[in-house]
């Protein structure tokens, strides 16, 4: 199963990757044994309001997941990947659903790669072959 085009309606992907996103935070914070007292508390925000970011609520803000995340030190690429695919119209595979860290370092890599041989190649000087002496 995927997101398909029928999904990108209004807040189609938003909605999918809230949802994912609250669980994939709620599972990191139990993981490392915080409550949700204390992750509100080093977020400067509030108890309830964390609650709805891990229920998935779709009128959480993205920042707010984002935040989360890199409280916790877990990836964002559950969250950015699959607005990229959507981005594209394209269909975004259920099957990734699980961790993107591997696939998310991939596409940091292939960015990081292309620019690098861009800036090379505006850098490296154009020489000039002499014109042919002819004797």
């Amino acid at each position: 199963m995927s997101i398909t085009g029928d999904d990108l309606d209004a807040e189609g992907p938003l909605s999918f990757v809230k949802e994912r996103s609250g669980r994939r935070i709620e599972e990191a914070r139990k993981r490392e044994g915080i409550t949700q007292r204390e992750l509100a508390k080093s977020l400067g925000i509030g108890v309830r309001w964390l609650r709805e970011i891990e229920s998935g609520n779709p009128k959480v803000r993205l920042d707010d997941h984002l935040r989360c995340a890199f409280q916790l030190g877990i990836s964002t690429g559950h969250i950015l990947i699959p607005l990229m695919f959507a981005s594209q119209k394209m269909a975004f595979p259920r099957q990734l659903a699980g961790d993107l860290r591997e696939f998310e370092r991939l596409c940091v890599e292939i960015i990081a790669k292309r620019q690098l041989e861009q800036l090379t190649a505006a850098l490296t000087p154009k020489w000039r072959t002499p014109l042919a002496v002819s004797g």
